[in-house]
């Protein structure tokens, strides 16, 4: 158990049967009366957002997360198969768990697995990935000199937008949490 003078932002609770992740707090001292905790909490495993006020002092229990590192081998219909870099056990995970990640998964590339008692409720990847680049238009020359950007399809079927430089089989790092184009490799 935690105070919720303790909430901080990405910290996971459980709340009224569920898991719910820290998105924003704010500790109010008002003039006249007691102090309080407005919080925007989002559920793990449904995405929902509630916002919540708590009295100063009020406990609250922390989920424990076991954050496991795992190694995606292979895609098995809508499902993606794990492995587990310390047992070597397999598991399956459905896309939905994976979420908008799943167009940045590689054969062979590094992920965290989030469980909680046993289950899996979510999975980070990479913050940056490299990956080539298949089919993009062909720069126009004269067209370089507002520095505008063109759609780039990658390996694993990801588009973004990309500089007018880029062309087929370069090779470029990707932000996958705002799926932007950072540099060429």
């Amino acid at each position: 158990m935690i105070s919720v003078n303790d909430l901080r932002t990405g910290l996971t609770i459980e709340l009224d049967n569920g898991l719910w992740s820290v998105v924003e707090f704010l500790h109010v001292k008002p003039g006249k009366g007691a102090a309080f905790v407005r919080t925007k909490l989002k559920n793990v495993e449904s995405g929902n957002v509630l916002e919540r006020t708590f009295r100063a002092g009020e406990k609250v229990a922390k989920a424990s997360l076991d954050k496991r590192e795992m190694q995606f081998l292979y895609k098995e219909g809508n499902d993606y198969i794990m492995m587990d870099n310390e047992s070597y056990e397999q598991i399956s995970v459905s896309s939905g768990q994976i979420g908008d990640g799943v167009k940045y998964l590689k054969d062979n590339m590094e992920v965290a697995i989030l469980m909680h008692d046993g289950r899996i409720i979510g999975v980070d990847i990479p913050n940056h990935v490299e990956l080539e680049v298949v089919d993009t238009p062909p720069a126009e020359k004269g067209n370089t000199a507002q520095g505008g950007t063109k759609p780039a399809t990658l390996e694993t079927g990801a588009v973004v937008n990309v500089p007018f430089f880029i062309s087929n089989g370069d090779r470029i790092r990707v932000d996958t949490r705002t799926n932007e184009y950072l540099d060429r490799v």
